[in-house]
């Protein structure tokens, strides 16, 4: 028992060692995009509406293929007994009491044919409610990869107004000691101002952002989140084969998913509807009751006879137009989605080679710029605004790199979207 209190003690000092602000920032969502996945997929009310709605165009498949309910009809057959007596509806007391069961038969095969039309239905509900979701999962990704992408603006414009401080004092001293002109300062300051507006936007476009974000996770718009400690990595080069790809999405993305049952359910329309051509039946049996026993038993048969041919020969037609309409819809959907996954694919290859030369070329070369002209400005070599075009020279240098990262996102989340699935 002692161990156990001292060990709980123990784990009450760590905890209280850890700073609150940690403990929040963990309980807080908006770290980790699997977490806002998740969070999203239980509790966005758009997915739960599709998921409800597919759901229910799954219970409409057994009820389709079902008989239609028995039919009982009841005849009472003189019920004054020739004017002896008063109208009755007793059974015992009137001349005698038919009783008339019925069911409706459909002509075979038509029930099978209302159950598939049912599936495949249902089938489309099932896409359109994966493919909410995937809208969804790569809004959620774009948002996310957007708030790293500003944080990181933020981080470097505050990077950029500590430097403007340093070179207002620089220019300071050189002022002082009579080696520059009061102008090198002046124009220190309003970079330094210009820097602190733009702290003032990034922070509001951050707060639109986590309003947008917090609405698909069904939170209120001014709802906390942690800050996102950092993006995912771009697949490699050989999981964005153009060729794979196309093939991926042809089997995978839900649009084409749903326009292939649609197409399904528009054949099985047209069968249904080549099956009227034939009679649907209703079979009877129909017991007479005389007095208190039964001592007749009749069959029945009845048929529709399929005689209106003109306005079956139109339904037809119809059904046959509706199944070329549906094929011409997913060719148009497959060459829509196709063209969606090369503009991405282009894309993300741009980001990643404008990331790769910010990195490795861009951003080393303007850095060597700004120290060169940092050290030839405390000589007297360089005027002020030659120093400030390096200074933002090296901005934009950072400013691409983190630009061309959001990008790379935004165009895999869109990737992953029309693949149905994540790469």
């Amino acid at each position: 028992m002692q161990h156990v209190l001292r060990a709980g003690a123990i784990a009450a000092v760590l905890v209280m060692a850890v700073p609150a602000g940690v403990l929040a920032s963990e309980a807080l969502p908006g770290v980790s995009l699997q977490t806002l996945l998740e969070l999203a997929q239980a509790s966005n009310p758009e997915y739960a509406s599709m998921r409800f709605e597919a759901q229910a165009a799954a219970e409409r498949v057994t009820p389709a293929g079902a008989l239609p309910d028995p039919r009982l009809r009841t005849e009472w057959m003189d019920i004054t007994k020739m004017g002896e007596q008063n109208p009755t509806l007793l059974p015992a007391n009137v001349g005698s009491t038919k009783y008339t069961l019925m069911q409706d038969l459909p002509w075979f095969g038509k029930r099978d044919l209302k159950r598939d039309i049912a599936h495949f239905e249902a089938e489309g509900s099932q896409g359109k409610a994966l493919g909410t979701w995937l809208e969804l999962a790569a809004k959620v990704k774009t948002l996310q990869a957007q708030r790293y992408y500003l944080r990181g603006n933020k981080e470097l414009t505050q990077e950029i107004l500590d430097l403007m401080a340093r070179l207002e004092q620089v220019a300071q001293s050189r002022y002082a000691g009579g080696l520059a002109a009061q102008q090198d300062v002046i124009r220190a300051q309003v970079e330094q101002t210009n820097m602190r507006n733009e702290l003032v936007m990034i922070e509001s476009e951050s707060l639109q952002v986590d309003a947008r974000l917090n609405a698909l996770l069904a939170r209120p718009a001014t709802a906390a989140l942690a800050a996102p400690e950092s993006l995912r990595p771009l697949p490699a080069q050989t999981l964005l084969d153009a060729a794979k790809l196309e093939e991926r999405v042809r089997n995978r993305n839900p649009q084409l998913f749903v326009e292939e049952a649609r197409i399904q359910a528009a054949q099985k329309s047209r069968d249904l509807t080549y099956k009227n051509r034939y009679p649907d039946f209703t079979l009877g049996i129909s017991p007479t009751q005389t007095q208190t026993t039964v001592k007749e038993w009749g069959l029945m048969l009845e048929i529709n006879i399929p005689l209106q041919q003109s306005s079956r020969r139109a339904m037809e037609r119809e059904a046959e137009a509706m199944l070329s309409a549906a094929r011409a819809r997913k060719e148009a959907a497959a060459n829509q989605v196709l063209a969606e996954l090369a503009q991405n694919l282009a894309a993300i290859e741009a980001a990643r080679r404008t990331e790769l030369l910010a990195s490795s070329s861009l951003l080393p070369q303007a850095d060597l710029t700004f120290n060169s002209a940092m050290a030839s400005y405390e000589n007297g070599k360089l005027d002020f605004a030659t120093l400030l075009d390096a200074q933002r020279q090296i901005r934009q240098a950072k400013q691409s790199r983190i630009k061309a990262q959001f990008e790379g996102q935004m165009r895999l989340a869109e990737i992953e979207k029309l693949l149905g699935e994540d790469l």
